[in-house]
């Protein structure tokens, strides 16, 4: 049968009936490969008809934070923890991680720019494309905690990295003294190469430096090795998205958070599966096993850990630099975040 060719078990009278009774609810991601044999159809959600949509994450924010378009989506950590410190918040979380990214890679200057430390920054003019994402969160949390620079050390810009016209998707409350002007005519690449900004720091990195301009630059030689430096001493692996879910969806059926979180779980099992593999190259990167066996050195045989305890450092950490920066009304706990069966139940 088509479903058995997904994945799915046989037809049988019981499976005919499970599926004629679940209910049905469309969900929106990114493509990964820890996801894809959900995402495919391999692996089901018990009690779920899933329609799965894939589009850029940039597209699923805005459509999914500004007007909640499907059940369940993959969200910026940041505008997520924004909205769930409000009284008014209407989503929820699991504690399934999309994408992680350490972000000292991410901070752009001019090739000719003499900036070559962090330190340097301080008295600069730095672009963010939304002081409210997450990549930037993360990077103004370890200039402030690793390196104590203040957020009024740095005149703060935003604007989208190579067009114009990007703005704030949620309220902020910037701290006293702190100041971040919009340009909404300009973009961050524009004004990084003409000189009117000092460094950019942005997920996606400005379009010269992705095609090799040489133009722009990232601000380390070796960001890897500040990365992994700042790894081992904080043990924070910085968490970028999370997968939120309309409160209405669970206050019908509390129990799809569970069965979805299961699913989630045995999705990446077999991605790890595919990764460590040694007698074929699952994915085009020469040497991947490699990369797969130091990622593992480092992070431990579940590199992408799922679950509230086996993140709870990255999670305290990233809901406090939220606080600090404005970005959340009110400090957060990692508990307020996800629905308690899930919380207590997976921790790897």
């Amino acid at each position: 049968s088509p479903a058995h060719a997904r994945g799915r078990p046989p037809s049988t009278a019981w499976s005919t009936m499970a599926v004629r009774n679940a209910i049905k609810l469309t969900m929106a991601t990114s493509h990964y490969d820890h996801f894809a044999d959900l995402t495919g159809g391999l692996v089901p959600v018990q009690g779920v008809d899933v329609t799965c949509l894939s589009m850029p994450v940039e597209e699923i924010f805005h459509r999914f934070t500004s007007y909640r378009e499907w059940d369940i989506s993959e969200m910026s950590f940041a505008k997520f923890s924004a909205v769930a410190a409000r009284d008014d918040c209407d989503i929820t979380a699991i504690p399934v991680f999309p994408s992680r990214v350490f972000r000292q890679s991410s901070i752009f200057v001019r090739a000719d720019s003499s900036l070559r430390e962090a330190e340097r920054l301080v008295g600069r003019k730095v672009g963010i494309p939304e002081w409210a994402q997450t990549a930037a969160v993360y990077t103004r949390g370890w200039l402030m905690h690793d390196l104590n620079i203040e957020l009024a050390d740095i005149e703060w810009y935003q604007a989208g990295v190579n067009a114009p016209g990007r703005r704030e998707k949620v309220a902020l409350r910037l701290p006293p003294g702190v100041t971040c002007t919009p340009v909404p005519e300009k973009s961050l690449t524009e004004m990084l190469i003409g000189g009117e900004l000092d460094a950019v720091f942005s997920a996606h990195p400005p379009l010269p430096f992705e095609q090799r301009s040489g133009e722009i630059r990232q601000l380390f030689d070796d960001p890897k090795s500040v990365e992994r430096e700042y790894y081992l001493r904080t043990g924070i692996f910085p968490i970028m998205h999370v997968i939120a879910i309309r409160k209405e969806v669970l206050d019908r059926h509390p129990w799809v958070a569970m069965n979805l979180m299961k699913a989630f779980m045995e999705a990446r099992a077999r991605s790890l599966l595919r990764a460590r593999e040694l007698t074929a190259s699952r994915f085009p990167i020469a040497w991947g096993q490699d990369s797969f066996s130091e990622t593992c050195e480092l992070f431990g045989t579940s590199p992408f850990p799922y679950g509230v305890e086996a993140n709870r450092n990255t999670l305290e950490a990233f809901l406090l630099f939220c606080r600090e920066q404005g970005v959340c009304e009110r400090q957060l706990t990692p508990e307020e975040l996800f629905p308690a069966e899930v919380r207590t139940h997976y921790v790897v």
